[in-house]
């Protein structure tokens, strides 16, 4: 045969069935005991390193340093490591060579040596071993990372299946990251998330699947991933071209067992291991040496041609590695290189066999931590990243694919400047003008499935940096907050031709340059939050670690924008008389409202430009108070504090008289049984649940105050989330008494008025003296007015046959919730109503709230990343959570357009965590509502006393006790 190029003989070692199905926990290599552990610590270089990018089987990337001599098992046990993946020998590196094949990459030999421009490539880590039989993995976390290299060769067209095993496929991946099945969530989460190259063609099928799977757990559902995968006859196989001595193209593959030989996608023939004597290859020729039949004669030497050279040494290699992992007992050594010259190839696989790794796991794994992962939707958004020269871009990450103990060094989490302000990369994300670069990243909505921390030990310990932090945070949330106005609802009126034309005007030329304002403004404060604790020297001389210079020159700034912000008041008003007017507006309104990037009221986002000055206001004040007088940033923000108060005392009396506007918007759309609720002078006092006393007993109303009248309403059986309205009391000549003792009620109270009068019980003493002093005080207000309420009821208005009763005559009518139906209006036929709004919360928790608590409310807003846990869960969660209107609002990154899930808050109580929690880290606070716990951990002293301070204003009963009670009253929780 003349020269060999190389060439390998095969061991006959006897095949087993190596290991079994066994209950480990999180995956971390001991010291001592990985691949390379005495590398590691020189891995990463002082001088000119090589700076190398991996991408993880979930698409996240992360970047490693490492000496440029040292060997490639550097980096593979570094990525392990941080990735603390304790079953590492199935997995590989691979890479794409210069004729775009994918090669892996060689441990022994450096990698400076093997790729020509490592510091641009991009390494993919990969499961490289398949194993026949899942329970042969015997980490959970190993069988989810299987299940992704699942999901992405389905996705590249490796696992070719029918639709039928497609869609199963598709479903059980559903399951697994989502749950059990929800005919929304399903829609949206495929809607986002691309399985299969076919996949509209069968959604249906995939949804009727994931229907099936009710119970099943993400791990059960990464079983039976493999367990339908490995029966494919593409499990596993990666094709390499070949042609056979006819000249017809065939396609070579290696697996656990022997060669395969692809004609198309069809396996016309096997060759086991116990067959095969030599494989070799010499330049494009590639050789299988069987032995003798036993049955007669057979072919001796099979020969392929392939494509070049290259491709039949990687292909060789492939079969060399998979023949000594799945067969040898023990790792090969390394043949000794001969003095004079050399014959054949001297490579030889390196790294455990499957044996020697299943009797590792098998010691070690016992002492793991138990995986586990919490499973909800996420999505694919795109990564605007601005390069330049003296700031290397980098990259988001996700690590859903990681799971590291707390006593390693774990993977860092979404390295933006406003959650990591030191990343591991080369430096922050550029943010200033330059080369705009976009990468596709996963990012999950709400959960990471696992337990990273969040923070490390990395960040400055300084308090300006984590108020300025707020700063970024909030305006991250305000942008998205405008681009509900200038982006969504905008789309919405102009493809349906709803809003007249000067309407338009009047709208958009007001917001459209308070937007572009606030985009550059963001722009800088991220520039300025990633310099801060950066890479570059800015942070040793100081010159970034500021922010007064940024807030004054944008506040001076925006006192041009004064008589914009002033015209909200008349852009509110005519934006109601239009809805009002035109049918067409109306409907795209309230269709508009029902979408779920419009997360709260819609005329709520127009408040939100006058309600930021407040919040900068708010920050500024925080900042000034912070630093000493010789600060070099005290000046820059107490300036900066003086401009921006200016324009919000200017605008003061605007703003408590467009939120008054607004809740009495939202309450007409909800209210049903009431025209005219806007109407001039009118001011809405408190809102909150109270009982009835009816023939019934004791019925559930909601009751609405007003600066001249008090409804109560019923949440009834209909169509939608709406109140009907079933009575209205002029405050006019009313009279509210406590009267316990005499219905024998606990926390009871009787109200007369010139039409009735009724009783009414609280859900408890503080919020029955919440009702008592709003109510008096109104009556008092209203005595003083000039002006009388001319909203009173027809006499065709419900229960009108009451009004001839007596003042001491109490009113006991029969309340029927089914003549809610008698009188619908056409608002009544749209779909449900949102279900967060603080009427229907309050509605669920027995509790009220006032307009004080609403504008306290709107002083407090907050956003930015928690990591949160269940009660009964292990594991974190990193989110990025939004604090408004009362609610908690979770996403799993800023840049999503709308949140999934949500929590409102009025009724919960916020306090730290007890012993009995066995929660043992900083900076963690304890969110409770019966037998409803949450636990959320910041990232600093600082945001921990932030969100408990905000979060108390809108959960405990004392933070939202009526001005009017006195300090140091009783202190029942809502809802108990």
């Amino acid at each position: 045969m003349g020269e060999i190029d190389g060439s390998y003989r095969v061991l006959q070692t006897p095949g087993t069935r190596l290991g079994a199905q066994f209950n480990a926990g999180i995956s971390t290599l001991e010291p001592g005991q990985s691949l390379s552990g005495n590398m590691i610590s020189g891995s990463r270089s002082q001088g000119r390193g090589l700076h190398i990018r991996v991408q993880g089987l979930d698409d996240s990337q992360e970047f490693f340093d490492i000496d440029p001599k040292a060997p490639a098992q550097t980096l593979l046990s570094e990525v392990f490591l941080r990735g603390n993946l304790m079953e590492s020998d199935y997995f590989g590196l691979e890479f794409q060579n210069m004729q775009m094949n994918w090669v892996w990459l060689e441990p022994i030999k450096p990698v400076a040596k093997q790729v020509r421009r490592p510091s641009n490539t991009l390494f993919r880590l990969s499961v490289k071993f398949f194993p026949p039989d899942p329970g042969q993995l015997q980490e959970e976390y190993t069988r989810y990372l299987f299940s992704l290299q699942m999901k992405r060769d389905l996705m590249e067209g490796r696992l070719i299946c029918t639709e039928n095993t497609g869609a199963l496929l598709a479903s059980h991946l559903v399951q697994s990251e989502i749950g059990d099945y929800d005919d929304v969530a399903d829609r949206d989460f495929l809607r986002v998330n691309k399985l299969l190259p076919y996949q509209e063609k069968v959604q249906e099928r995939i949804m009727e699947l994931h229907r099936r799977h009710l119970g099943q757990t993400p791990a059960e559902s990464d079983f039976q991933i493999l367990e339908i995968a490995r029966k494919l006859e593409m499990y596993g196989v990666r094709y390499h071209p070949a042609a056979d001595r006819e000249g017809t193209k065939i396609n070579l593959a290696v697996s656990h067992m022997g060669l395969q030989v692809f004609q198309g996608n069809t396996k016309i023939n096997t060759f086991n291991w116990s067959k095969i004597r030599k494989l070799s290859f010499k330049r494009k020729r590639f050789l299988i040496k069987l032995y003798p039949e036993v049955h007669g004669p057979h072919q001796d030497t099979l020969e392929f041609m392939m494509a070049s050279r290259d491709q039949c040494k990687i292909f060789w290699k492939i079969c060399v590695e998979y023949h000594s992992f799945f067969r040898l007992f023990d790792q090969p050594q390394p043949k000794s290189k001969a003095i004079l010259f050399t014959r054949g190839s001297s490579f030889r696989y390196s790294g455990r066999t499957q044996k020697q790794l299943v009797e590792y796991v098998r010691e070690n794994g016992a002492k793991r931590t138990p995986y586990q992962r919490c499973v909800f939707p996420y999505t694919v958004c795109t990564l605007f990243i601005r390069q330049t020269p003296c700031l290397p871009y980098q990259f988001l990450l996700s690590p859903s694919a990681l799971a590291p103990q707390p006593q390693r060094s774990p993977l860092p989490v979404a390295l933006l400047p406003d959650v990591d302000p030191q990343p591991a990369g080369p430096g922050p994300i550029a943010t200033e003008e330059g080369t705009l670069l976009t990468y596709q990243v996963v990012v999950y909505i709400v959960y990471f499935k696992t337990h990273v921390p969040l923070f490390s030990q990395r960040y400055p310990t300084d308090k300006a940096y984590f108020i300025a932090k707020e700063i970024l945070t909030t305006e991250r949330t305000y942008l998205k907050d405008l681009e509900v106005i200038t982006v969504w609802f905008r789309s919405a009126v102009i493809k349906e031709n709803a809003m007249p034309e000067g309407l338009m005007t009047l709208l958009f030329s007001n917001i459209d340059p308070i937007y572009e304002f606030h985009r550059g403004f963001l722009k800088e404060l991220d520039q300025r939050l990633a310099l801060w604790w950066g890479r570059s020297n800015a942070h040793v001389k100081g010159d970034y670690q500021r922010i007064g210079d940024v807030m004054l020159r944008n506040m001076c700034a925006l006192k041009e924008f004064t008589s914009y912000l002033q015209k909200h008041d008349e852009v509110l008003t005519e934006l109601e008389k239009a809805t009002k007017r035109l049918k067409k507006l109306e409907t795209v309104y309230k269709e508009f409202e029902l979408q779920k990037v419009c997360y709260l009221p819609l005329n709520t986002f127009l408040l939100k430009p006058i309600q930021r000055l407040m919040h900068y206001k708010l920050i500024l004040e925080r900042l000034c108070k912070h630093y000493s007088p010789s600060h070099r940033d005290h000046d820059d923000c107490k300036e900066a504090l003086k401009e921006v108060a200016e324009i919000a005392t200017q605008l003061q009396s605007s703003l408590i008289r467009l939120e008054n506007f607004q809740k009495l918007t939202e309450l007409q759309r909800d209210l049903i049984g009431i025209e005219n609720l806007t109407a001039p002078g009118r001011e809405f006092i408190r809102e909150g649940c109270l009982y009835k006393l009816t023939k019934k007993g004791l019925q559930q109303r909601m009751f609405f105050l007003f600066s001249d009248m008090l409804l109560y309403t019923s949440k009834g059986v209909t169509a939608t989330n709406q109140f009907k309205v079933h009575g209205q009391l002029p405050l006019h000549g009313m009279i509210v008494e406590e009267s316990e003792n005499e219905w024998s009620v606990p926390h009871c109270f009787t109200i007369y008025s010139a039409q009735r009068t009724i009783v009414v019980a609280a859900s408890s003493k503080v919020e029955m003296g919440k009702w008592i002093e709003d109510l008096n005080l109104a009556i008092e207000m209203s005595k003083k007015s000039q002006e009388k309420s001319s909203i009173f009821l027809d006499p065709g208005f419900g229960d009108h046959s009451n009004r001839k009763r007596s003042s001491d005559e109490v009113s006991l009518e029969q309340e029927s919730e089914d003549d809610m139906n008698s009188s619908r209006t056409s608002l009544d036929k749209q779909t449900h109503h949102r279900a967060n709004t603080t009427m229907h919360v309050c509605w669920h928790r027995n509790t009220s709230v006032s307009m004080s608590d609403h504008s306290l409310a709107v002083e407090n807003q907050l956003s930015g990343y928690l990591l949160r846990k269940f009660k009964n869960s292990n594991g974190w969660q990193k989110l990025w959570v939004v604090f408004t209107n009362f609610c908690l609002f979770f996403y799993k990154t800023h840049q999503d357009d709308f949140p999934l899930a949500s929590l409102p808050l009025l009724g919960y109580t916020v306090s730290t965590p007890e012993e009995s929690d066995s929660i043992h880290k900083e900076y963690v606070f304890k969110l409770q509502f019966k037998s409803h716990v949450y636990f959320f951990r910041a990232e600093s002293e600082y945001t921990f006393e932030r969100w408990m301070e905000v979060i108390k204003s809108a959960a405990s009963t004392a933070g939202r006790m009526s001005l009017l009670i006195p300090k140091g009253g009783p202190m029942e929780m809502n809802g108990n």
